[in-house]
């Protein structure tokens, strides 16, 4: 399978990558943020339980300390923890990362930790956090794409199903689903006609 898959949700309570894993989500991200180390590490601990025997790979954002702990195998690094982080300590621990990209720059910072994959956004508008950065737009994806070769990129920010297939027209090779997921009236729903998009591209 690759990864990330096409389909990778970003979800924030342990239940969520419970309903996710049992919907048959190949890539989950677990995003939770201000816990302390002991919260982090349990959360992390949790999750893995989770998925453990299952085909879902979970995601660490942030707590890489907790996921080295807990013996975790993928995290995921926004700019500011990437500055932060021991990224020799993650390699030793045969971490695969992934890192947040909103402008040159930051692309820039994230292609010298010689990522997994690279993701960009927001593509969208978004409400979910305050974003320093206007929306993307697609055209993007395709700049992105063009700069880093073979890292697969992930798109992320606002993104619905419905823009699926543009965007994945654009260059990206998974796209990072959250609202779109979380707060929809029937997310089970949402989920499969996201997985059945995903199998169509198998």
């Amino acid at each position: 399978m690759p990864y990330p898959d096409r389909f990778y949700p970003v979800v924030d309570s342990l239940a969520w990558v419970e309903r996710l894993t049992r919907l048959g989500v190949g890539t989950i991200q677990l995003r939770a943020k201000d816990l302390d180390d002991s919260q982090s590490l349990q959360m992390v601990t949790d999750a893995l339980a989770i998925t453990a025997d299952t085909q879902a790979k979970l995601v660490v954002n942030d707590y890489w300390r907790a996921a080295i702990v807990a013996g975790a195998k993928y995290l995921h690094l926004g700019q500011e923890d990437l500055a932060d982080a021991d990224l020799a300590a993650i390699r030793e621990a045969g971490l695969s990362l992934g890192v947040s990209t909103h402008d040159e720059g930051e692309l820039d910072t994230a292609l010298a930790a010689e990522p997994d994959y690279v993701a960009l956004g927001p593509i969208f508008f978004t409400t979910l956090k305050s974003m320093r950065f206007e929306p993307q737009g697609i055209p993007k994806i395709t700049e992105w794409k063009k700069r880093i070769g073979n890292i697969p990129l992930v798109a992320i920010g606002g993104i619905k199903f419905e823009h699926a297939a543009e965007i994945f027209a654009a260059g990206a090779d998974s796209i990072a689903v959250v609202s779109d997921v979380t707060q929809n009236a029937d997310p089970d729903a949402r989920v499969r006609q996201w997985l059945g998009l995903s199998a169509e591209a198998a």
